[in-house]
């Protein structure tokens, strides 16, 4: 059964930094690309970033590049999201999904002073 467990997600102040983990089990981690999104509070989901399977080629929304790094550790079966600069407008349930559909349940990222 594949799994995705987000964590990392709390309150932090505006121009803060958080990373976000994905513990992935279930399936060969190591050969797929993996993805970040978000979902704002009464908005849609929206793609923040991807990373391939080797974790050399990576990409962004616009909206956070510049601020946000990802990145994967293919023996530990986890993907990350480090986010500087955080901004109100950053909060929302982040996700990690796989490239099959698969998502976990989200952590939750709330920037507000």
């Amino acid at each position: 059964e594949v799994q995705l467990v987000e964590s990392g997600g709390g309150l932090v102040q505006p121009g803060g930094s958080l990373r976000l983990s994905c513990v992935a089990s279930g399936f060969m981690f190591s050969i797929y690309a993996m993805r970040w999104g978000r979902q704002a509070p009464g908005k849609g989901l929206e793609w923040v970033s991807s990373i391939n399977s080797g974790g050399d080629g990576t990409s962004y929304a616009d909206s956070v590049k510049g601020r946000f790094i990802v990145s994967r550790d293919n023996v530990r079966n986890t993907l990350y999201l480090q986010m500087n600069s955080l901004k109100p407008e950053d909060t929302a349930v982040y996700y990690c999904s796989d490239g099959s559909g698969n998502r976990g349940k989200g952590t939750l990222v709330t920037v507000s002073s």
